[in-house]
């Protein structure tokens, strides 16, 4: 009985969290512009290029198969963070009316930190209710590479990760071992 008291509480404790702290994988409403497929594809094939092109340290992004609208990407931690010398993979789903939708952004390897949850989750205004048409996915990945050091520990999706950050020895520690657990995790894998 107890068991079940228990799981009942931390379903409601879930629930309360979702509405303390919606996904931020929700998109906003659709928008009333008609949908042009073909201007999207455009946009993003030069998307692509210009960050092809860039130059940018520690960022890069391709399609992922044949479909230009799913791309995966790989952010490095910039210097000086506690993230130098990790590189994460992340997925990109562009929706059929971006530019005025963000893509949905989560993180393919496991990161611990505050602004990232365990799903992979991503707590950036510019991917919610900041989202502006002018962004692009090199803005997407350098802001997201720039939150990597310097989190905002006010609006966590990670508390544990939030509260650790205080104590930059024993974060770092944690950084560190939750990537060499992923690391672990994917050399054991067939």
């Amino acid at each position: 009985m107890e068991v079940r008291q228990d799981a009942a509480m931390d379903n409601r404790s879930s629930e309360d969290r979702q509405r303390r702290h919606p996904s931020p994988s929700k998109q906003p409403k659709s928008s009333p512009v008609p949908v042009d497929t073909n201007s999207v594809t455009q946009r993003l094939q030069r998307e692509l290029m210009a960050l092809m092109m860039s130059g940018d340290l520690g960022v890069s992004a391709f399609p992922k198969g044949e479909s230009i609208f799913t791309w995966i990407g790989t952010i490095e931690g910039g210097k000086g963070t506690m993230y130098e010398g990790l590189s994460y993979k992340l997925s990109l789903q562009f929706p059929m009316d971006y530019p005025f939708k963000p893509p949905q952004v989560k993180f393919e390897t496991m990161c611990f930190h505050p602004n990232i949850d365990q799903f992979g989750n991503i707590c950036l205004d510019i991917l919610q209710d900041k989202w502006s048409a002018a962004y692009d996915c090199r803005t997407i990945l350098l802001s997201i590479q720039s939150l990597l050091g310097e989190p905002n520990v006010e609006s966590p999706l990670n508390s544990s990760a939030a509260s650790l950050w205080s104590n930059q020895e024993d974060y770092r520690r944690m950084v560190h071992k939750h990537y060499a657990a992923e690391e672990a995790y994917w050399s054991l894998s067939p």
